[in-house]
């Protein structure tokens, strides 16, 4: 019997392949089967999803600096998490294309008295189209990303602390961009069952993002140590 991941040679009382790591599968792909791994990866409590998504709140340091480290199998990778961050964003949108198509509208006063702000004069976002902007976010999340990474590794870059490289930097926001997705689409969700503006609704979570940034940057960055604790 071959591994079907890397075609290593196993033995025949092998589960798991001792080159690549890959689980040895031996029924083939049903129903009941699908519903289980679906079960075993999102579902089940003490799956890896939601020990990630815990932990990249309560301990993010560990989850990010043990996968640069090499720890990569007690949380899902940060491409696999960045996946599933746009899926759950492409919900939202297909939710709010649907049935919210008013929470993507600004009153009319809102807007006049934004454009009488200094410098919004000529404003092109205050005539921009939510909706069609909305089909383009996970494009748009995916663009942004070398460049949020390149911000914050050239921040700590000046500041003298060159321990993370840019692919590491980067790692670090595929993380914290697809935490803060997941947790935008669903908060988002929840407020616009409830009526509130998504604008609005974006607007009260930037400062606690913006907040948890920060705390990510601290923590990954002063507690290296801390990962061959857990």
């Amino acid at each position: 019997m071959n591994c079907k991941s890397c075609n290593n040679t196993l033995r025949d009382t092998q589960n798991y392949c001792d080159d690549c790591g890959a689980k040895v599968i031996r029924n083939r792909l049903t129903p009941k089967v699908l519903a289980t791994q679906v079960n075993k990866e999102f579902i089940s409590i003490d799956n890896k999803f939601l020990k990630t998504f815990i932990d990249l709140f309560t301990k993010p340091e560990v989850v990010i600096n043990g996968y640069i480290n090499g720890t990569r199998k007690k949380y899902i990778d940060a491409l696999h998490y960045f996946a599933i961050s746009l899926t759950i964003a492409g919900f939202q949108v297909f939710l709010m294309l649907t049935f919210f198509k008013e929470g993507l509208e600004l009153n009319s006063e809102f807007l006049n008295e934004v454009a009488k702000a200094p410098g919004n004069k000529n404003n092109p976002f205050l005539n921009s189209d939510l909706e069609s902007s909305s089909s383009y976010q996970g494009l748009m999340y995916i663009f942004l990303l070398p460049f949020s990474a390149f911000s914050t590794w050239f921040a700590y870059y000046i500041a003298g602390d060159k321990r993370y490289n840019f692919t590491e930097h980067l790692v670090l926001n595929i993380y914290y961009s697809a935490q803060t997705i997941i947790v935008v689409s669903v908060i988002s969700i929840v407020f616009l069952i409830f009526g509130i503006n998504y604008i609005v609704a974006t607007m009260i979570l930037t400062i606690p993002l913006f907040v948890y940034l920060a705390i990510v940057l601290l923590k990954t960055h002063s507690g290296i140590a801390w990962v061959n604790l857990y």
